[in-house]
């Protein structure tokens, strides 16, 4: 492989992630306020227990970074507050970094124009390994919090 080749292959992502990160955090958020066909949750997730108990999320999800407050997004690391207004601002984030995070997946076959294809497949797996740890975190975030604010809206329908 040439230099040039090295150089968009070690340029290339960064450029990638900072860019659509860029842009996701300004997107407006009404963008973000239900989830849509990328974000909605699926039967097989069963609320959150496919990640809690096959993928022991909660064993790794804090050792992952959180680059939306390096460009002046929102921190979703861990829970500040428990108020309504918080959480609903919390579940609107882990929507747009999911999005984000699905963008920059699919950004892979880019790396496919200049690199041997041994090297598009080093790209795809680096792809996979980089995002979708950070998608999983984002989708069971937002499943424990939806069922966190159903659970008190049902108290709070009680006589």
């Amino acid at each position: 492989m040439s230099i040039l080749v090295w150089i968009a292959n070690i340029f290339g992502w960064p450029v990638i992630h900072i860019g659509i990160s860029y842009v996701s955090l300004r997107m407006p958020a009404e963008h973000f306020f239900h989830d849509n066909w990328i974000t909605a949750p699926r039967a097989w997730e069963s609320g959150g227990r496919i990640y809690r108990d096959w993928f022991r999320i909660r064993k790794w999800k804090q050792m992952l970074p959180d680059g939306a407050p390096w460009l002046g997004g929102f921190s979703k690391k861990k829970l500040n507050a428990r108020d309504s207004r918080y959480l609903e601002q919390f579940l609107i984030e882990t929507r747009r970094a999911e999005v984000a995070h699905w963008c920059m997946l699919v950004c892979f076959p880019i790396f496919f124009l200049w690199n041997p294809p041994w090297a598009c497949w080093v790209m795809c797996a680096y792809a996979m390994a980089a995002n979708l740890p950070c998608i999983v975190a984002q989708r069971y975030n937002r499943m424990s919090i939806t069922r966190l604010t159903s659970h008190r809206s049902e108290l709070n329908d009680r006589p």
